[in-house]
Parts: structure tokens; sequence; C-alpha cells
């Protein structure tokens, strides 16, 4: 039974060391490793070539320091004893070491060196070398690097490489790399059967590099005449093609409605404030952009302190910290705004507003004054940088996913802060009917003030996710005050799930109309649905009972 096994067991072996899988010890004998290495110091071109397919043929990943020392100019032969070296610059000599086993050979001056050349063709050579040499690499971002290099060398025996490689490639990115490359080599060939077994390899990599590939094989000259002059693989390229249109339109689909969703969740953080604040007193608070900016400047105090007085591997923590920070800082700011300005002027719309926007620009003047006009920028931690990709070309990032996660638990806490506690049910019943509630005890006043608060407060936090988007700057809040009150305006002044909904629905209809409208006329498009709809439903899409809404 052993002796049957054998030869297969052999045959395994040697093509796992022909890709670069088995041991480099086993790969070559050291002695012809040693004899190819030492060739590349030859004087000839053609002679150094021979050595360069030589090493790509043994599969010895210990030639790698060799040829990349080659093609970067760092291979030199010892003038005293004929010897190949690769030397670096040192101070005053070069430092040598062995090519094969990097062991140090003293040093030597530059007058007692003479430098290997490599013309084109060597670099070439040395390229698809290296790249057959790396193939087996651990590191997937080095094994799709070669199988692209590999891919340049249209040779038969390349395509049976990536052939087998593909066979035993795990990752999905590197898999659909090699698929590629591979397909780029067969389709190039003159039989129609290799042709066609290229598409049906190529049909589950349905991205757009796959359709720029396969677009000449279904475009026809302009003498009428088809690239591609078989006509079996011509349907089945445009078959193929369709299918990846559909892909990618879906794909686009999906992708305007992540980003819809990720504007979503912005307005939703900048309006829920605002909406609480202007269900309960009717204020029209034109400084609620200003608590955003606040919050944001919050975040980039703190960032700072991590900086200046922490150790590095804590500064990730800050965005943890900035949150109740920026609530904190905000609610406060918003508090004494409401004590010392506001409560004298309900019943004042008007001047409640010029009021609220007076103090929005006074605060903005002094931002400017403490942190000066330039914008600030307030990094994302480790945890939150970086992005993911569930299909080809479909990129999510996790700031994004982060703030979405962010605003809806911000949402619900808000919500359960309303309906399951004293002070929420003091606020209900404000909005409601304030006489009433005013009659039975409740201080109406305070719960104005904690309102306005938590309202800024929130507005703040707010504030600290928008840093992670953007830069930081004095008139960060002047860009979502308007989108605020329209999300308001279109949910249902003081509804948590009119806000929600209104949020979600203008961030969406934002991201679906800019491809075809642009961003501007987008929003325009926008606003003018949204003066239609209220011209409907005047109290939006989840109207309340209560002041704001008798008004």
């Amino acid at each position: 039974m052993l002796h049957r096994s054998l030869p297969c067991f052999l045959a395994l072996f040697a093509a796992l060391a022909f890709l670069g899988l088995a041991a480099p010890a086993c790969a070559a004998s050291d002695a012809d490793l040693a004899a190819a290495v030492a060739k590349l110091g030859e004087p000839g071109f053609s002679e150094k070539l021979e050595a360069i397919e030589t090493l790509a043929t043994l599969g010895d990943t210990r030639a790698v320091p060799a040829l990349q020392a080659l093609t970067d100019g760092n291979l030199y032969l010892r003038d005293a004893d004929n010897l190949l070296v690769v030397a670096t610059e040192g101070d005053p000599d070069y430092r040598l070491s062995d090519p094969l086993t990097g062991a140090a050979l003293g040093s030597a001056g530059f007058a007692e060196l003479s430098r290997v050349i490599a013309n084109n063709r060597l670099r070439s050579a040395i390229h698809t070398a290296l790249a057959k040499l790396q193939i087996g690499d651990p590191d997937p971002t080095r094994r799709l690097a070669a199988a692209q290099e590999i891919a340049r060398d249209n040779a038969p025996e390349t395509a049976a490489l990536l052939s087998e490689v593909l066979e035993h490639e795990t990752n999905a990115g590197v898999r659909a790399a090699i698929a590629i490359s591979l397909a780029k080599i067969n389709l190039s060939s003159e039989l129609p059967a290799e042709r066609l077994a290229a598409l049906k390899k190529l049909s589950d990599t349905l991205t757009l590099e796959v359709r720029t590939l396969l677009a000449p094989l279904t475009s026809a000259n302009s003498d009428g005449s088809f690239a591609e002059p078989d006509p079996t693989v011509r349907k089945e390229a445009s078959l193929l093609v369709s299918r990846i249109d559909r892909r990618l339109v879906l794909q686009d689909l999906a992708l305007n409605l992540f980003q819809g969703i990720s504007l979503g969740s912005v307005l939703l953080l900048a309006a829920v404030g605002l909406a609480i604040t202007f269900g309960v007193m009717g204020v029209i608070n034109m400084a609620h952009g200003e608590m955003i900016m606040l919050g944001a400047y919050t975040a980039f105090c703190v960032q700072e302190a991590f900086r200046m007085w922490l150790p590095e591997s804590v500064f990730g923590l800050y965005l943890i910290v900035s949150i109740p920070a920026a609530f904190v800082v905000a609610g406060l700011v918003g508090i004494a705004l409401e004590r010392g300005i506001i409560r004298f002027l309900y019943g004042r719309p008007l001047e409640t507003l010029l009021a609220t926007w007076g103090i929005s620009l006074i605060l903005q003047q002094v931002v400017r004054s403490v942190f000066g006009a330039p914008n600030r920028e307030v990094s994302n931690p480790a945890w939150m940088t970086g992005a993911f990709e569930p299909l080809p070309g479909m990129v999510l990032t996790w700031n994004r996913i982060s703030i979405i996660l962010f605003a809806l638990a911000v949402l619900v806490a808000i919500g359960l802060l309303m309906r399951f506690t004293s002070y929420g049910l003091q606020m209900r019943a404000v909005t409601q009917n304030r006489p009433m509630a005013a009659a039975m005890g409740i201080p109406s006043g305070w719960v104005d003030a904690l309102t306005f608060g938590l309202g800024s407060g929130i507005a703040g936090v707010a504030g600290v996710a928008l840093s992670q988007v953007g830069n930081v700057s004095p008139n960060l809040g002047q860009t979502y005050i308007v989108d605020s009150f329209m999300v308001v305006v279109f949910g249902g002044v003081g509804s948590l799930w009119g806000v929600l909904a209104g949020a979600m629905s203008l961030g969406i209809v934002n991201k679906i109309l800019e491809p075809y409208a642009g961003a501007m006329l987008g929003k325009i498009l926008v606003l003018v649905l949204l003066i239609l709809f209220i011209q409907k439903r005047p109290r939006g899409l989840f109207a309340l009972r209560g002041r704001a809404a008798e008004a």
C-alpha cells in the first residue's frame, strides 16, 4: 500500500515546492540554489537572465533577497575575491552581507566593489520571478501583488501556475484577483474552448474590473466585424456583461442606501435635541447648531488632553470620554441661556428667533477667539479606522457604521428617559398641557430649563459624532441647522418617531437624488417635496397633541 501512494506523495510535494508553499529548505538543493545565485554576477545579460529563470523554477524563497537586491541596484561583486554580496550604505564604508543567508561579510569601500548591472529586460524577468516565489507567502496582500505581477506574463506555464495556486487559495479577495489574472491570460488564447472556459471561471466574479475586461469581446469594429470571432464565446461574454450590469446597479443602490442611512443618522443626532426643545417650549432655537459646534470642540479638547497627559496606549478611549464631556458642556451652556435669556421671551417667537440667532453669532466668535478660525482635526480612534468590503467594490467605513449605531442608541436612551422616569413624565405633561401641569405642582420653569439643557446636551453629543466624519470649525453648526429644522417639521414636532422617520427619509432621498441631480439641486428638490408635503400634513408625519401642535 505504501509503495503505491509514494509516487502521489512525491508529486504533491514537488508541486507545493514549485508554488513556494513547501519549506524553503526543501524547495531546492543548496548547491543548485547557490550556483544559480552566483550566476547573477556573470558579466553577460543572457547568463543573468538564465539564472533568474532558474531561480524562479527552483521555487526557493531564499532567493528573494538576491533578486530584490539586483533590481534595487544593491547587488555587487567584491573585487578582492569576486564574491557576490549585497551592499548597503554605511558610514563611511558599505556594509556587506551574503545574498542567500544574510550573514554579515564585513565592509568595503565603494572603490572595492563592482555593481551588478540589470537592464529593463532583466528587471521585468526579476519581477515575474519574485511574483512566482512570493505567490505562496502567508500575507494575502503579498500573494495578491504576486498574482497581479504574474498575470503580465502570458506564457502557458504562467497560466498553469495560477491555476494551481487558485485551487489552494482560501482568501476570497486573492481568489478573485487570481481568477481575473488567469482569465486575462486565457482570453488571449487562440482556442475558443479556452476562452469559453475563462468566461465560465469569471462567472462568479461580477465586478467592474471583469466588465472592463469583457467589454471588447462584445463590441463591434468599425467595419461591422466583431473583436471576438467565435459566436458562442461572444454570446457568453454578453450574458456575463449583462449579469455584471445588473449586479452593479443593485450595488450602487445598496451603497446609496447605506450613505443615505449614514446621512440620516447624522441628521437624527443633530435634530433630536431640537425636536425636544421645540416640542416642549415652542422655542425656535437658532443657536442649536452652535451647541453641536461646542460638542465637537469639546471632543477636540479631550483629544488634545489625552495626547499631552496620557500614554498612547489609551488614546483610543478619548472618544468615549468626549461623549459625556460634550453632553455636560453643551447642556450647561443651554441651561445658562434658557435661564438667562430665553425664559424672558416665551410667547414672543420673533424675539426668541432673533435672540437665539444673535447668541449663535456670539458663540461662533468666542470659539474663533479661543481656538482660531482654521479647522481643527479630530482623529478617528484605531477601532473606528478603516472599512470592510462585504462585496467587491462595496466599501463600508467603520466610522459611518459606528455613527449609525450610536445615533440609534441615543434615540433609544431618550425614549427610555421620557417613558420610564419622573422627569420624562413631567416633560410630557408640560408638552400636553402646561397650565394643568403647573396646577398639579410640576415646576414647569425648571422643566423648561432641564429640557433645554437636555436638547443642547444631545446636540453636543451630535458634535462628537460629526467630528469623526469631518473637520471641526466655528461654522460647523450652520451646516446642519437648516436640515435639522427640516427633519423636525417633516417628522412632527416633539415626536421621537417622527425625528427618526424624518431624518432617515431625508437622508436616503438626498443620497438617491444626488447621483442624478447633483448635491445642490438634490437639496432643492428635497425642499420642494417637503413644502408640498406640509401643505397636506402641516403637523408632520407624527403629530403630537400639545401646546406646539395646538398653536
